[in-house]
């Protein structure tokens, strides 16, 4: 389930020139693409606590909750780590990290702060056990363990939101002009359903890149009228 990028570049084209507005170059659009894709892709992650909020109240949400559901479900990857000396280097293509487990009994590993491992290490009956382990993020890359866990520890299991691949438009040059060359290119990640946004959010930015508003006014316009509809269904 992948959005194909020529399909997207052939169509903000197709929108740019209509009007004899300008031509958005590969390089420009694989820029921007890359750009409308983590957008969209972070836009779910706050649809997803909206949608949360209003489900408390209302079941009309649902379907929406669903759908957010099954865009995100896309990016949900499962990992093993080693661990050396009490750390772990977490995935590189980590966005947002969800559950530790110990690899051969699935025990959960519990998240803490650095502040509270300190008072939790001085504590004998709040101390983080084998049966009851924890781990701090030392920084983006890597988490520490507590207890210092032997060598002949098993691993991480890692469940994990990763980011999306860099999409990228290839091409070969004849006679001058690009032609697409899908050996070199790489689709966007993001569900079929986002389409037409990155279409229209592709197009808006690129009116501000070639300096040519009207098409900026016309992907914002045309972004705020799908998000109106879908609010209406």
């Amino acid at each position: 389930m992948a959005v194909s990028i020529d399909t997207v570049y052939q169509r903000v084209l197709t929108l740019a020139n209509k009007e004899q507005r300008g031509y958005i170059t590969p390089q420009e659009f694989n820029l921007l693409a890359n750009q409308a894709q983590m957008e969209i892709f972070e836009q779910y992650f706050y649809e997803e606590k909206q949608a949360e909020k209003n489900l408390k109240n209302s079941t009309q949400f649902s379907n929406v909750d669903e759908m957010l559901d099954e865009k995100i479900s896309i990016f949900k990857q499962e990992s093993v780590i080693t661990v050396v000396a009490g750390f772990g280097t977490l995935p590189f293509d980590l966005h947002r990290l969800g559950s530790l487990l110990v690899s051969a009994t699935n025990v959960e590993i519990e998240q803490v702060t650095e502040e509270e491992i300190m008072y939790l290490l001085q504590s004998p009956l709040a101390r983080p056990t084998t049966s009851f382990p924890a781990f701090v993020r030392t920084n983006f890359e890597r988490v520490k363990l507590y207890p210092q866990p032997p060598s002949t520890f098993p691993g991480i299991h890692c469940q994990y939101i990763k980011l999306p691949v860099k999409a990228q438009w290839g091409y070969i040059v004849v006679n001058e002009k690009a032609l697409y060359n899908s050996g070199q290119s790489q689709d966007f990640e993001l569900h079929t359903s986002d389409e037409a946004e990155l279409v229209y959010k592709i197009l808006a930015l690129s009116g501000v890149v070639i300096a040519k508003p009207g098409i900026k006014d016309i992907g914002n316009q045309e972004i705020l009228t799908q998000k109106t509809q879908e609010k209406q269904q």
